[in-house]
């Protein structure tokens, strides 16, 4: 079975583990300690599970695997379909990211220097409130680590066999102490 098809059987086994427990991301989020939208990538192999977990994981969905779990624990290919863009609610949040993207990395330039906001050591929740129009409006909440563009400059010995440059991966010349 390719990558793809294994991934996808997984998703689909996963999803139907959700549906016969019969809890909601938020439910499942409240009893991991997990985020709603965390829940979910686990759940679509887009997260990997972390051995101190999944127990927990366990304990929340009633009839998840083993297998599943041990499959969950590996590393994800984490990707997307490319026609999801489609799917009105996809769309509409590509839509808003493309549409007030400029003015966030404006902002983020201006408060915090030229950088970006990870999407690796990150938090995403969806949430639901009430406007003060008494309708139910949706929250989602994207919170990412600051990471600045590094100057890159070469990586230079004072002559004494010194590091003047901070560039990690380079080693020292041959002959240099």
């Amino acid at each position: 079975m390719e990558k793809k098809e294994m991934k996808s059987s997984i998703t689909s086994e996963l999803q139907a583990v959700k549906r016969n427990c019969g809890k909601s991301y938020d439910q499942l989020a409240k009893e991991t300690g997990l985020t709603n939208v965390y829940v979910a990538q686990l759940l679509r192999r887009q997260a990997q599970l972390k051995p101190e977990t999944a127990p927990i994981l366990q304990a929340a969905l009633p009839g998840l695997p083993d297998e599943l779990v041990h499959e969950m624990m590996k590393p994800p290919m984490r990707s997307f379909d490319p026609n999801l863009i489609q799917e009105p609610t996809v769309y509409r949040l590509n839509e808003a990211v493309m549409h007030f993207g400029e003015s966030i990395k404006e902002i983020i330039n201006e408060e915090f220097g030229d950088g970006i906001m990870s999407a690796i050591d990150f938090y995403c929740s969806v949430d639901k409130v009430k406007g003060v129009d008494g309708k139910d409006r949706v929250v989602v909440t994207f919170d990412g680590k600051y990471l600045p563009y590094t100057e890159q400059k070469c990586y230079v010995y004072d002559g004494g066999g010194e590091k003047s440059e901070h560039m990690v991966s380079k080693t020292r010349p041959q002959g240099s102490q």
